[in-house]
């Protein structure tokens, strides 16, 4: 991680969230957190990187996302060299699907 990433803002900022009860309170929080842009940015960049997974291409993701290019490719590289966040989120999240 980043060392200018590390600070107590941010680690009030996640002990924020990971308070958070449900989606809908999910959806409460960030709305008032973020613009509609970044929210819309970030739920594309998950999406863009579930299709990374699934191997689509570029082309497809760009299509179905509306994502470019640079944006495909840097999430492609955070799920090369990043920390694994991605993988330990989608582990996860396939973990409650077969529950």
């Amino acid at each position: 991680m980043g060392k200018n990433l590390k600070t107590d803002a941010v680690d009030q900022l996640f002990d924020a969230i990971m308070c958070l009860k449900d989606r809908e309170e999910c959806y409460t929080f960030f709305e008032d957190l973020c613009t509609v842009n970044e929210l819309m940015s970030l739920s594309q960049r998950f999406e863009v990187a579930k299709m990374l997974r699934d191997q689509k291409t570029y082309l497809d993701i760009a299509e179905k996302t509306g994502a470019s290019t640079a944006t495909i490719s840097r999430v492609n590289r955070s799920l090369n060299y990043g920390n694994d966040g991605y993988d330990m989120v989608f582990g996860r999240l396939e973990g409650k699907e077969n529950e």
